[in-house]
């Protein structure tokens, strides 16, 4: 189980559509006994089981804080309340139960610093499960009684703590079984990589094919050079940046020719590529 610590917002709607994957609709209802799989010990006195709510009311009940108390603010003095949590599951973990999604709902609630057992002026959350294999945890921080959460320093290392031990409790796959498979796989094609790179002949192809490509480059580079070097405005100062950066591809020439044909590399004093027809050189164009 992976968690991952959205960016706080000023605006429920925002983090409540961005858990369910699309935007808020006055016109879908979303209800305790479906997508909102868990949600804040006082919501009871809202609403019932039978009491259909839609996304854009969820919203604004999530967002009644902000404007139950206008003021509060983090002891930074930071306004943007909403807190938008989501764990997701490995591809290849069993499917949860509405009841085990739940518990991990009010087990996020719970590290997290919002939702403690018998806390009566505790944060407004609810978690969203309309996703596969994933589920959302939205939060107000400003408490009933008008005093901003108090959350863990670290609280993506608290939420991973946590992960681990729900994977423990439910019996889903480890982090280190999501990725020592794919890890050893990946360096296994690394050393295949790295072997195949030793052979004499295939270092000389790759070589060659560097060598044709960057040829390539430069002749367009000396091309765009020349036409540059004839045009008003600052075109001849973009000229002579594209001189220098064709000399540069010269010598990587010179470089991968010594690797694959055993030519000589031209010395650092020895003759530099040669100018594009017409073109001064960057020396006599720099101010003196």
């Amino acid at each position: 189980m992976i968690a991952k610590l959205h960016g706080r917002g000023i605006s429920s709607a925002d983090a409540l559509a961005e858990a369910l994957g699309r935007p808020v609709n006055d016109q879908e209802g979303l209800t305790t006994e479906g997508t909102v799989i868990a949600y804040w010990s006082l919501l009871d006195y809202y609403t019932d089981e039978s009491r259909i709510w839609s996304s854009v009311e969820w919203a604004q009940h999530l967002d009644d804080p902000n404007w139950q108390h206008p003021f509060a603010a983090s002891p930074q003095g930071d306004r943007r309340a909403v807190l938008h949590v989501s764990v997701r599951l490995h591809p290849d973990d069993r499917e949860l139960t509405s009841a085990e999604w739940a518990d991990v709902g009010h087990r996020l609630a719970r590290v997290t610093g919002i939702a403690q057992p018998g806390d009566e002026q505790a944060c407004r959350w609810i978690a969203i499960r309309d996703q596969s294999h994933r589920l959302d945890l939205l939060a107000n921080l400003i408490r009933g009684d008008g005093t901003w959460a108090a959350m863990p320093a670290q609280v993506l290392h608290v939420l991973a703590a946590e992960c681990r031990r729900v994977e423990a409790d439910l019996g889903l796959l480890s982090l280190r079984d999501h990725h020592v498979g794919p890890l050893q796989q990946h360096t296994s094609a690394m050393a295949q990589t790295a072997s195949d790179m030793l052979d004499p002949g295939r270092v000389a192809q790759l070589s060659d094919e560097a060598h044709r490509h960057l040829a390539a480059a430069r002749r367009l580079v000396e091309k765009a050079a020349q036409q540059l070097g004839t045009s008003p405005s600052n075109g001849p100062g973009l000229a002579h940046q594209l001189e220098w950066i064709a000399r540069r591809s010269h010598a990587l020439e010179s470089d991968l020719a010594e690797i694959t044909l055993g030519r000589p590399r031209t010395p650092a004093g020895g003759p530099a590529a040669p100018l594009p027809a017409g073109l001064p050189s960057a020396r006599a164009a720099r101010p003196r």
